[in-house]
């Protein structure tokens, strides 16, 4: 959708797919910008189309709602795919082309087609990227535009296929640590409700036969099965309510981002693997753009924004701001006191020997190595955690209700 402006009225513009035929009875197919359907008949019979349908299209647009769905593992595949393409010598707008008709996904098809449309309008690759800032973050935009202006575009595309694909891989591991406890936990919080709803109250209309006096435990399942068929809606209502909240804060404020950060930091185990990942996140982003020949001060505000930690994020924000007014590196990540030592003490061999990219590589290799086996680790560490809360849990339910069953049983 566009808007034009006429007589100091805003008129909403809409892409129309029309079908219809010409003077000589051909049938034609295309899209048309217009404001309604009647206008863009009208202007369709005025280019000597007689038109037999015309619809509004769907909103699939690559400014709009189509970005929103283009996923990051979309933009490794395509950094990859566009990498391979240049090593091979294929021209750059032909290999736009060859991965627009080679893609399943309608946003990427678009945006590519796009970018395409501008490269061959004289833009720099650089350019036309910053056309999509929600497809293409400052990191990418600055290493493609570094490429350009060294002239080591195939190079450098090659970097970013690289660190894409780490930083995926990286996050996959990140989501995979927190979703699957998360996920337990919502399971059996979801068993235990059903239960008490459902099943306890099947079981206290038998005991009230035996008008006997239930065992205790018995009796606070029943009174807590009570208590849940008269309050569930806020029982369950009240943590999606919280969860829907802390995710819509998280993204909108930077209050309850930072608190939520800090507080995962904080978090056992779970903490760990977060400050590794971020770690290796700034290693790796640092290294890639500083081997792109990107100064350091301006490499930092791309650094900030892949940190994946806003706690991380304004300490390197921090850091920017130390080197700018002339210290070393190593000397403002220590004063941050969020970098583990060994990954200091090789950023300042890095810096005194200069070979500080290769440095942050290794740096990069090592945390991601660690992350994976943290992960790894928490696996097998939660995977009996969580059959114990769950066997204690269910199980204890279950046994509360067969205990009068069972005294009633010894007594005959």
């Amino acid at each position: 959708m566009a808007v034009d402006v006429k007589q100091g009225k805003a008129v909403k513009q809409f892409t129309y797919v029309w079908d219809g035929t010409d003077r000589r009875g051909a049938r034609h197919t295309g899209e048309i910008v217009g404001p309604t359907v009647a206008l863009v008949k009208a202007e369709l019979r005025r280019q000597g189309i007689a038109p037999i349908k015309v619809k509004k299209k769907p909103r699939v647009l690559f400014g709009s709602d189509s970005t929103k769905k283009i996923k990051s593992k979309d933009i490794a595949i395509f950094s990859r795919q566009l990498a391979t393409m240049m090593s091979a010598g294929v021209p750059l707008v032909q290999s736009f082309d060859i991965i627009s008709k080679g893609n399943e996904h309608p946003g990427m098809q678009k945006m590519v087609t796009a970018l395409k449309t501008d490269i061959e309008g004289g833009s720099s690759l650089g350019q036309a990227l910053r056309k999509h800032p929600r497809t293409f973050d400052d990191l990418f935009c600055n290493l493609v535009r570094a490429g350009e202006q060294a002239g080591i575009l195939e190079n450098l595309l090659n970097k970013i296929a690289v660190y894409k694909e780490k930083s995926e891989i990286l996050k996959t591991k990140i989501k995979k640590a927190m979703m699957y406890p998360a996920g337990i936990l919502v399971v059996a919080f979801a068993v235990t409700v059903i239960l008490l709803i459902f099943v306890v109250p099947q079981f206290q209309a038998l005991f009230s036969s035996f008008g006997a006096e239930l065992p205790a435990l018995t009796q606070m399942v029943v009174n807590m099965s009570a208590f849940v068929q008269q309050w569930w809606l806020i029982i369950v209502g009240v943590p999606i309510l919280a969860i829907v909240f802390l995710v819509k804060g998280k993204q909108r404020s930077k209050k309850i981002n930072i608190f939520l950060d800090r507080l995962f930091l904080r978090l056992p185990i779970v903490g760990n693997i977060l400050r590794k990942a971020a770690v290796a996140r700034f290693a790796r982003t640092l290294g890639t753009m500083f081997a792109a020949g990107v100064p350091l001060v301006e490499a930092m505000d791309s650094v900030a924004g892949a940190a994946g930690n806003q706690v991380y994020a304004d300490a390197i924000l921090a850091i920017r701001d130390d080197i700018s007014t002339g210290q070393q590196l190593q000397t403002a990540m220590m004063q941050s006191k969020l970098f583990p030592s060994m990954t200091v003490q090789m950023v300042a061999i890095g810096e005194e020997s200069g070979s500080l990219d290769s440095m942050l590589s290794k740096v990069a290799d090592f945390y991601e190595r660690e992350v994976d086996d943290a992960v790894d680790n928490l696996s097998s560490l939660m995977e009996p955690m969580i059959m114990v809360v769950l066997g204690v849990l269910i199980g204890g339910l279950v046994l509360a209700m067969y205990m009068p069953i069972f005294q009633m049983g010894s007594v005959f």
